[in-house]
């Protein structure tokens, strides 16, 4: 059987064991201990944020961020629609109500004329949501300048989902950083790993400093197990976090070789009527996280469908862009603003949109049977 090559596998450095055996020896094994405070404070160092909580994982990071902006049951959180299904669900632990915003196509990302538009309907309803939670899908920022405009215009705080996109930036400002609070994912796919977990951040270090407190059980200060409040546990391990630490030192060359991958795509494909890569937007770093690109079945003969179909026969693992969750069965019923009124840019994406594998250990004879693959397919340029 052919070698399997995956989308997005882990890419070890060598020196997680370094840090991993520091937590033997010493044996901070539990949660918490020297590399989860050290993992935070070089997670600071990276993309500049005041303060970080390493969690569990990012969704664990999201729900404490809708916690502490006193999400509760009947409010409302306007959300990315184009994203994992990670990024709204804790809206629901709180049984708040997601209501789903379109892409625009420039980016992919949120549309802000599409938020515009569900922030005049919910001044017409008296009803203004209590968050926004933009995504940065696929390792590229958002707009945030007329986001972020919208927002402070309604006096709305933004959590930043930025579990795609670390190592990115916007205007020299990196990704995370932007809302009042920002999130990121270690989980096995991502840019660097942890094996699992997450990351809060933010510039006031009294809210992280809260979040801590919720994410260990909300333990009181006392001799005794004492607790006034619903907590979680929602902390990294010692051992993980030792993991994300050498992760984290060579988070540029992760970021340099996904986008060496995406370029070696491109030149190779652009050429073929009928294929579209994400554009990579003018205003920041895309890491090129995921190499992603749409077909046209008119032009290019065949669908995007299909040539999954067809990897999979190579042992190639490739999968459909994000279903909006808009479309997810979960949310049925739920709001959705389009990028335009007979627009759903997100919609569009979905039907023809393709994940090729893009991991920064994939090998130069890995992408050429990729290539050789796809090309195989597709008509040929006249």
């Amino acid at each position: 059987m052919k070698e399997r090559i995956f989308l997005s596998p882990p890419h070890m450095s060598g020196n997680e064991q370094t840090y991993i055996n520091e937590a033997f020896e010493t044996n901070w094994i539990a949660p918490l201990g020297p590399n989860v405070d050290a993992f935070e404070k070089e997670m600071c160092g990276v993309t500049g944020a005041g303060a970080a909580l390493a969690t569990s994982s990012g969704t664990a990071a999201i729900h404490l961020a809708l916690k502490l902006l006193n999400i509760q049951q009947g409010d409302t959180v306007f959300c990315s629609s184009l994203t994992f299904i990670a990024s709204a669900n804790p809206v629901l632990y709180e049984k708040a109500e997601p209501v789903f915003i379109d892409s625009e196509p420039d980016s992919w990302n949120m549309s802000p004329q599409a938020l515009q538009r569900a922030f005049q309907d919910a001044v017409r309803e008296r009803k203004l949501p209590k968050a926004v939670i933009v995504v940065n899908l696929y390792g590229q920022s958002a707009d945030y300048d007329p986001i972020l405009e919208i927002c402070s215009h309604y006096n709305v705080p933004i959590i930043e989902d930025a579990a795609e996109s670390l190592g990115a930036h916007y205007k020299h400002k990196k990704s995370g950083t932007l809302g009042t609070f920002g999130i990121f994912s270690f989980n096995g796919n991502k840019i660097i790993t942890s094996s699992g977990g997450g990351m809060l951040v933010s510039n006031d270090p009294e809210r992280i400093e809260r979040a801590k407190f919720l994410a260990t059980q909300a333990r009181d200060q006392a001799v005794h197990y004492e607790h006034s409040v619903l907590g979680f546990n929602y902390r990294l391990s010692n051992i993980l976090a030792g993991v994300g630490r050498a992760q984290l030192e060579l988070l540029s060359d992760r970021v340099n070789a996904r986008r060496e991958r995406f370029q070696c795509y491109y030149e190779a494909l652009h050429r073929f009527d009928g294929i579209d890569f994400m554009p990579e937007a003018d205003y920041g770093l895309h890491t090129r996280w995921l190499t992603t690109l749409t077909l046209s079945p008119d032009q290019t003969g065949v669908s995007s469908a299909e040539v999954i179909s067809e990897l999979a026969n190579e042992n190639i693992e490739s999968r459909p862009v994000w279903k909006p969750l808009h479309l997810q069965p979960l949310f049925k019923g739920n709001k959705y603003y389009p990028h335009e009124e007979q627009v759903s840019v997100s919609d569009e994406l979905f039907l023809n949109g393709l994940c090729l594998p893009s991991g920064s250990n994939l090998t130069l004879e890995q992408q050429e049977i990729i290539l050789n693959t796809f090309s195989k397919l597709v008509k040929q340029p006249v």
